[in-house]
């Protein structure tokens, strides 16, 4: 990849949306990726993670140095987060694992095996403030080349929990076709799901024991729209409780009972977002082939243990 600075203009669609953008601009940051994936932004040093699945790379950039490599190989990594300790959690899709990067750079398996079945290739992941470790299973990929799915071990494609020190893995979630991104509302009782295959997202409400129930679906509309690339993927919150999903043609924005307020029209598919910036104010998306940017009005939803 390579450091690209442009300024392009923002399409907003919603009148409810323009009030939550401070500035219609999209700026362009970086491009080169195959496949933009994954982004985290790392409070502690004031820089950006995110995949680049095909290339088999973390990327880091930061608003001085711009675009480097993080880790090469880095399994086929493709969802990234922070544990409470400000460790690297990442979802692997060649060994088809969650793991964990220590302080000193080791790097350990989390969740691997389902009663002693091999993971199908875990995709995104978020992280409870109780340290518990929640992520999403799908089988595409595990052709990494090719986000197509090979032969599976276990039968369904799931949604886990998992403590923070490996133990303790449950099957939360086995009747979605092709889960992909996950994210909690700021007060954490509730889990939202998105499925990539019949395109919707669906809310689930967390159990005092860290499970879910009362799945039900929101956001049923990013189904029927075909205006754009891309479709449900990644997904954030941001404090007031409004979810930022992927969609077709770019981001869509959607109030805490899943009404539609808008989309922020985008050049390339979007894979994947996150908040950074000492504000937690700058929403960082990880789109196709370029990592992009654009400054709010409203702040990301607290991650857990900061």
């Amino acid at each position: 990849m390579h450091n690209i600075r442009e300024r392009l203009a923002l399409e907003i669609e919603g009148e409810e949306l323009r009030p939550l953008v401070a500035e219609q601009v999209l700026e362009r940051l970086a491009t080169g990726a195959r496949w933009a994936e994954g982004p985290i932004w790392v409070e502690a040093g004031d820089y950006l993670l995110f995949s680049d699945i095909p290339n088999n790379t973390i990327q880091r950039w930061d608003e001085s140095n711009g675009i480097s490599v993080f880790r090469n190989p880095s399994g086929f990594a493709n969802g990234n987060t922070l544990d409470r300790e400000g460790r690297l959690l990442s979802c692997e899709h060649q060994s088809r694992r969650v793991s964990r990067t220590e302080a000193d750079g080791t790097i350990v398996a989390v969740a691997s095996h389902y009663q002693g079945k091999r993971l199908n290739s875990p995709n995104d992941v978020v992280v409870k403030s109780d340290g518990s470790i929640y992520f999403t299973d799908p089988c595409y990929g595990q052709k990494p080349d090719e986000g197509d799915c090979g032969p599976s071990e276990v039968e369904w494609q799931g949604v886990y929990r998992v403590q923070p020190d490996g133990s303790e893995l449950q099957l939360l979630i086995a009747d979605l076709r092709a889960p992909n991104g996950l994210v909690f509302s700021p007060d954490e009782s509730k889990l939202y799901v998105d499925d990539s295959e019949d395109k919707f997202v669906r809310v689930y409400d967390v159990q005092a024991d860290g499970t879910v129930a009362h799945g039900r679906d929101v956001a049923r509309e990013m189904g029927k729209h075909a205006d754009g690339p891309g479709g449900p993927d990644g997904m954030k919150v941001d404090a007031d409780g409004r979810l930022w999903a992927t969609g077709a043609g770019g981001i869509w924005v959607f109030d805490p009972t899943g009404r539609k307020l808008g989309v922020l029209r985008m050049p390339e598919a979007v894979a994947n977002l996150n908040w950074g910036g000492p504000k937690r104010s700058t929403l960082y998306l990880a789109a196709s082939t370029s990592l992009y940017r654009v400054q709010l009005n409203v702040a990301g939803a607290a991650r857990p243990g900061v």
